[in-house]
């Protein structure tokens, strides 16, 4: 191969792999609905807390949401886990799709009144979080049916960058259609957004439970929860974004980042800009499907995360802030790829949805209770000691993990049993399998 030949190869080989996009239907499916589903999901985000704050004045009413939606995230999440392993996951991404499209219907038709009331927007942020708790499980624990084994890695980062490009679009989009068309037209687009999701989840092929699946119950979640005790890899998953999202998420003091360096402008662009570092990597992240060595993509790019925050707290530069923010939403986007690929690769299938809902609270407590660290933080230190010290603490953190867990650092998707495991049970055709499902339409 000559030399000018060989540059676009190599470019090539680090464009992201399509390969579940191309073998399995139902992947195609769900990646278009989550898109679309983003993208008004965004909407109604942007909306609802901008409604409260018209109505209200009060930052309190509108930071009361986060403790309106903990408690059914919690309790939610760790049902739909067991559910899923109970039931047939399509027709529970069914159910909570049309659920959650009810209540943006909710939404459209408080907004429509000549006086809105207030109480309904918190009733719909709760419920939306009760629906995602039970949804997320099912979704997650699907992954690993419907993608073959070996493209797991390359199915996260598609995944991923759906949630990137809807995480950049969403928003930006959303704030122009409140500003200019008002909440009724952003809640009417989420309405359109969710039926079209709803009769996309109509193609999909049955995901019924495994054959001697029993009844969502405590002593199931419990049994869950032990298993991934027993597990030092999926313990130090967890763990790790645990620690990182705690120390580390410092999103709710931006605007006072922004105003301490003189750059009122950047508020936006902070919020922004890890996203932007995580598609990036996302476009660039076709060498992630030869790894081997996931247990090292989570330490590193968590520690990669803690680092670019401390970075960002230090910097005064208002552009080198920016660019910190940026690595850090690349180094989380990276540590995300090997959580996701781990639990996929070792998961069994009938502990599957359990240890979904688990994983559920494992990336939404944390950054919860970061945004509490992060605000206490500055009012005691102040706003750029609370971010560059969070960040310092969770290098730290994730140092001292990767020291007490070992086996997260040499996990080896070729060498490791529950991998290997799981990996038989794909070339068997069994319920585990990655084989791609035929679509249902």
């Amino acid at each position: 191969m000559t030399s000018a030949s060989a540059l676009p190869a190599r470019l090539s080989a680090l464009l992201p792999d399509l390969s579940p996009w191309r073998s399995s239907a139902d992947f195609r499916l769900l990646w278009v609905q989550g898109l679309i589903t983003y993208f008004g999901s965004f909407m109604a985000l942007i909306a609802l807390p901008l409604q409260i704050k018209e109505l209200t004045g009060s930052p309190l009413a509108v930071g009361a949401m986060g403790a309106v939606e903990l408690v059914p995230l919690v309790v939610f999440g760790l049902y739909g886990g067991a559910l899923a392993d109970s039931a047939d996951r399509r027709k529970v991404i069914l159910g909570t799709e049309a659920g959650l499209g009810l209540l943006a219907v909710v939404l459209l038709a408080n907004a429509a009144l000549p006086d809105p009331a207030l109480w309904p927007l918190y009733l719909v942020a709760g419920g939306v979080s009760a629906l995602a708790g039970l949804q997320r499980p099912a979704l997650d624990s699907l992954m690993a049916r419907i993608v073959p084994h070996d493209q797991l890695t390359a199915a996260a980062a598609l995944n991923s960058l759906r949630w990137q490009f809807g995480a950049i679009t969403g928003p930006a989009v959303a704030g122009l259609v409140v500003a200019y068309a008002g909440h009724a037209t952003a809640y009417a687009v989420t309405v359109v957004t969710f039926t079209v999701s709803v009769l996309l989840c109509l193609r999909l092929a049955p995901a019924p439970p495994a054959e001697h699946a029993r009844k969502p119950s405590l002593r199931g979640i419990a049994e869950g929860a032990r298993y991934a005790w027993s597990r030092p890899v999926l313990l130090g998953t967890y763990a790790i974004d645990l620690a990182a999202m705690f120390f580390a998420f410092p999103n709710t003091i931006f605007p006072f980042l922004a105003d301490e360096l003189h750059a009122e402008w950047s508020l936006g662009l902070m919020y922004a800009a890890g996203s932007v570092g995580s598609l990036v990597l996302g476009l660039t992240s076709g060498w992630t499907s030869r790894v081997r060595r996931h247990g090292l993509f989570v330490v590193f790019g968590a520690a990669v995360w803690g680092l670019a925050i401390a970075a960002a707290g230090w910097f005064s530069n208002v552009w080198l802030v920016l660019g910190c923010l940026a690595a850090a939403g690349a180094g989380d986007m990276l540590s995300g790829l090997g959580r996701s690929t781990i639990w996929n690769q070792t998961i069994p299938e009938e502990l599957r949805g359990r240890l979904a809902g688990i994983e559920v609270l494992s990336y939404s407590v944390g950054p919860q209770l970061g945004q509490v660290r992060a605000g206490a933080m500055a009012g005691w230190t102040g706003t750029r000691s609370a971010i560059w010290s969070g960040g310092v603490a969770c290098v730290a953190s994730v140092a001292l993990l990767a020291a007490a867990l070992p086996k997260l650092l040499t996990y080896d998707s070729e060498t490791d049993e529950d991998a290997g495991r799981r990996r038989q049970a794909s070339a068997s055709g069994l319920p585990a399998s990655g084989q791609s499902s035929t679509s249902g339409a």
